[in-house]
């Protein structure tokens, strides 16, 4: 006999207020009550993802403000983010297996605690290399909270309650880099640069306090290190270290006509490639590869890494087009971007209740189908497309990015066992950074690219035999000389100067437009890798597990 039927057969028959008790019952079996103390181990964890996600963007927004503070050049001040970068790719895989080690209380306490002063720190820094060091060691203790907050929400919440806790981790994954530019334009130009890294210092005091209260603290398993996978963690650390410095600096450094770029290259190969042959042959591997295998795993990894491509890339390359074709400053920049992010924090909440509603493979069909979307909405840039123009294709973004996450990672996640979650959650989360990262590089060296061609089209038609372009330069011409220019021929020189600025500008418009097209068609492919995922039959009331 069940606990409900139990519970049925003591209620008195024939009245209403045994139904009611009938009801409850029912209710309360269906749906296990949650602690507010798992609630709070939730809060407290996705509070420290939202930070460790914040923190890439918003420094990105500041970056000339804080390369000229400490004497950094431009391009060796794009390590101050890719130090960053580079120390959280690779502990996202470990942190599954260094939480069973220190217990999950103490790994997540102390990379609390330690992300909170390496961020004080940075705003201390001096020089470049006590920047890049203070932004490695930031990056490696925040890189920690995501993945936690991912592996707490999916093995300390019931399946039925799941799409709560993935809501509250899609403000930190979709909503902090959407927002990030807004947070960091604001306090460098009213504040100063310092702020940004101060900002997480009281946020962060209260995530501490919530996990401190909330995490019951269990034995270290030290002994695990002796059998660690340590060839693993070995040929990971050093693949994805290379993978990144190379996705990074290539297109600085002319991709493969660099010798430090096909040297790294050939390391990332080498070493990932062994990575993939011992996680697959080892008796206790770092990662579970194997769970690509399964279906909805696997092409919800697909359209993850996909995702973020795309919410990575969009990020990057808004700000260069506002910067470049428009002027504007970071804090110009971070209020055009804020309606990329606004929206979603009134959206993300409401998102577990439309998975109960509608079939979730649906609600990330629709939300791919509006972000792509958005960005094909921006294909036909002009000089004059700027903050009133990018209203409403960034409104559509944001709508589109709030209904991807929180039912892709209950799908893919759907059916993962409880020994399987760390793996589960090091791999979902890696790949988005490492599509930011691949995406990122993508669209820095198609922009390029696109320039050259478009100006190359452009100058064709800009030729000395053409009675226009004659026209316009002694038109400029005669300009120069009326506002101080002397000699005519410094004045000609300056008019074919300006045209020449002029129809490289026009190129960049063309080749930003030929950016917004290229996410649009890579969010094209993460839909067709969502027809392909399977309802599970464990996603009861749209929960995962």
């Amino acid at each position: 006999m069940t606990a409900l039927q139990s519970t049925i057969d003591a209620v008195p028959p024939a009245n209403t207020s045994g139904d009611r008790l009938q009801t409850t019952a029912a209710s309360n079996n269906a749906v296990p009550a949650v602690s507010a103390k798992t609630w709070l181990a939730v809060f407290g964890a996705t509070l420290g993802a939202f930070m460790a996600v914040l923190n890439i963007q918003i420094v990105n927004a500041s970056l000339a403000d804080i390369q000229g503070a400490i004497g950094a050049g431009i391009d060796d001040g794009g390590w101050i983010s890719t130090s960053y970068l580079i120390a959280e790719i690779v502990v996202i895989p470990l942190s599954g297996w260094l939480a069973q080690v220190f217990s999950i209380r103490v790994y997540l306490l102390v990379n609390a605690t330690l992300f909170l002063a390496f961020s004080a720190a940075c705003a201390l820094a001096q020089d470049l290399p006590q920047m890049i060091v203070l932004r490695a060691l930031q990056g490696f203790s925040g890189g920690v909270l995501i993945p936690m907050a991912f592996t707490l929400i999916i093995t300390l919440l019931p399946k039925a309650k799941q799409p709560v806790g993935l809501a509250l981790f899609a403000l930190s994954a979709t909503f902090a880099p959407a927002i990030g530019p807004t947070i960091g334009g604001y306090l460098t130009e009213n504040f100063g640069w310092q702020y940004i890294f101060y900002v997480n210092l009281a946020p962060g005091a209260l995530m501490i306090g919530m996990l401190w209260f909330s995490l019951e603290a269990k034995p270290m398993k030290l002994s695990l290190l002796r059998g660690g996978d340590w060839l693993g963690i070995i040929t990971m650390a050093i693949g994805l270290s290379a993978l990144q410095t190379v996705l990074e600096e290539g297109n600085k450094d002319d991709w493969f006509g660099s010798a430090f770029i096909i040297r790294l290259s050939i390391i990332a190969g080498v070493a990932l490639v062994a990575f993939l042959v011992i996680e697959l042959t080892a008796k206790k591997p770092l990662l579970n590869l194997r769970l690509l295998a399964r279906r909805n795993f696997g092409f919800g990894m697909l359209a993850n890494f996909l995702l973020g491509i795309a919410l990575y890339g969009s990020v990057y390359i808004l700000p260069v087009y506002l910067s470049r074709i428009q002027g504007y400053n970071a804090e110009q920049i971070g209020m055009v971007l804020a309606w990329t992010g606004l929206p979603q924090l009134v959206l993300i909440p409401l998102v577990p209740r439309l998975m109960k509603r509608f079939d979730p493979r649906l609600v990330i069909g629709v939300g791919f189908a509006l972000f792509a979307a958005s960005n094909f909405m921006n294909i036909y840039l002009t000089s004059d497309y700027a903050n009133d123009q990018l209203f409403w294709p960034n409104v559509v973004r944001a709508v589109g990015q709030a209904l991807i996450l929180t039912p892709l990672s209950a799908v893919a996640t759907a059916g993962i066992e409880a020994e399987n979650a760390g793996s589960a959650s090091g791999l979902f989360n890696m790949m988005r950074n490492l599509g930011g990262a691949v995406g990122i590089a993508v669209l820095q060296t198609f922009l390029t690219k696109r320039e050259q061609y478009h100006s190359n089209v452009l100058m064709q038609s800009v030729s000395l035999f053409e009675q226009a372009t004659r026209t316009r330069i002694e038109q400029l011409t005669q300009y120069f000389v009326n506002h101080g220019v002397i000699d005519r021929t410094d004045a000609a020189h300056r008019a074919l100067v300006a045209i020449g600025h002029i129809v490289q500008k026009q190129a960049f418009i063309l080749a930003f437009s030929d950016t917004f097209y290229l996410l649009g068609a890579a969010l094209l492919i993460a839909l067709m890798a969502t027809l392909l995922l399977k309802k599970p039959g464990q996603l009861a009331g749209g929960g995962a597990h």
